[in-house]
């Protein structure tokens, strides 16, 4: 029996490919020893030991090539911005309503059919300009019925005033009684409250026939009519609005905390209703759309008392309305600064992120390792957070590539292409100063 020749594996391990490769080749090529002895029993026993190798060389080429590619692997490039340390105004922000300076509503103050319409809704009206006409020719005909009364009471006066004259007289000489005498002298009182109350009736049937002519009591915009030609209109029944509306109300409402805060600076400005130029106007007013309203308006009183159901105290203020631009109804907000935040702490919104309740941000260290570091938060001041803790002026921070860095890892750092950070020059975003 020929000896068995030594068994050699590979003489290198390079690649992985090539040594599945090699070992292919090799279990292919003929064999170079025999087996006489149990030949089946060998075979297995080889080929599992061989098996087993195979695994071996193979898990210690992929761990070397993985040990290989990441040390071999570049650090992942991030953005990062410097921390902006800078003076920031704290906004304090509300949502309140417009509300015209006089909101007169018109109404019906006697029942009659309406004739007809006299103005252009939502045209400019001026004080006493005829808005409706009520028919009055009922009450034409309870004023000439009135004024017959009182023709009637006054030439029942004048006669007791005869017999009165000429009874007295009598009564003295004891011509007549002077039971007849007082019998002239209460006539004449009775017909004298008749010409009082007749006077009465139609000083009301006046009334009556002047409000058939519904007019504007105010300079201002006229509404829709509520109430159209033909309708029967009933006493009290609204007929249309009249609102006006330079200078303009603006409502809303501040709580507690904050009116104990601003109680002091609202004071000042109470019971001043006139915009007078030379009174302070701090507010700012935004609109439904965003923007800015251009003119500013100031608080001039708080309500007499806090609401107990919201928590809440209404602040009445007024804005200039030139051209009559803002309507009563709209939605408006109101900010002004409530105080000022010196050498604040501002970073990109976008450099914050949150985990269970925390804030964190990213801080590119020496060497350009990443540490991740928890911080404190103030209000939001456009596009950037003021930061109350937790940073250092000039430190950089990542504001993108968050999510591919953890603590104390190594990174590339690329400034941001941003020429400043959004927000950092603009007027910032109202926050509620709570």
């Amino acid at each position: 029996m020929k000896e068995s020749q030594p068994f050699h594996f590979l003489p290198s391990i390079g690649s992985t490919s090539m040594t599945i490769h090699r070992f292919n080749a090799f279990f292919q090529a003929p064999r170079p020893f025999i087996v006489r002895s149990q030949p089946q029993t060998a075979r297995r026993d080889f080929r599992g030991v061989a098996s087993l190798m195979v695994c071996l060389l193979l898990g210690i080429t992929l761990g070397c090539d993985r040990k290989e590619a990441e040390s071999t692997a570049a650090p992942p490039e991030v953005l990062v911005a410097e921390v902006i340390q800078k003076d920031v105004p704290i906004y304090g922000e509300w949502v309140g309503t417009t509300v015209g300076y006089v909101d007169a509503q018109i109404r019906a103050r006697i029942q009659g059919y309406l004739l007809s319409r006299h103005y252009t809704e939502g045209s400019a009206v001026r004080t006493n300009d005829l808005l409706f006409k009520i028919d009055p020719r009922p009450y034409q005909a309870a004023l000439d019925q009135a004024k017959a009364e009182l023709a009637r009471a006054g030439a029942a006066y004048k006669k007791s005033q005869l017999d009165v004259k000429r009874n007295t007289p009598l009564a003295a000489e004891g011509a007549i009684s002077q039971k007849e005498l007082d019998d002239a002298l209460q006539a004449s009182a009775v017909n004298l409250a008749s010409v009082a109350s007749a006077r009465a009736k139609l000083e009301n049937a006046q009334l009556n026939l002047n409000w058939t002519s519904v007019t504007s009591p105010i300079n201002g915009i006229a509404g829709i009519a509520t109430a159209q030609i033909g309708d029967l209109i009933v006493e009290n029944t609204l007929m249309t609005t009249v609102s006006q509306l330079d200078p303009i109300k603006v409502n809303f409402p501040i709580s507690e905390q904050e009116y104990l805060k601003l109680a002091e600076r609202i004071e000042k400005a109470g019971g001043q209703e006139n915009l007078n130029p030379s009174h302070e106007k701090r507010l700012e007013l935004v609109l439904a759309d965003g923007s800015i309203y251009p003119h500013k308006g100031r608080a001039v009183l708080a309500d007499r008392q806090v609401d107990v159901k919201t928590g809440t105290i209404t602040i009445v203020s007024y804005f200039p309305n030139p051209g009559n631009i803002l309507r009563p109804g709209l939605f408006a907000k109101i900010r002004t600064p409530i105080e000022t935040r010196t050498a604040g702490l501002l970073v990109q919104q976008r450099a914050v992120k949150e985990l269970q309740g925390t804030f964190e941000v990213a801080v590119i260290g020496k060497e350009n390792k990443v540490a991740i570091r928890k911080v404190t938060l103030g209000p939001r001041i456009g596009s950037l957070w003021l930061v109350d803790e937790g940073l250092h002026p000039g430190e950089m921070v990542i504001v993108e590539g968050l999510l591919k860095v953890r603590d104390g890892m190594v990174v590339t750092p690329k400034a941001t292409s941003d020429e400043q950070p959004p927000g950092a020059e603009s007027s910032p975003d109202p926050v509620s100063a709570t």
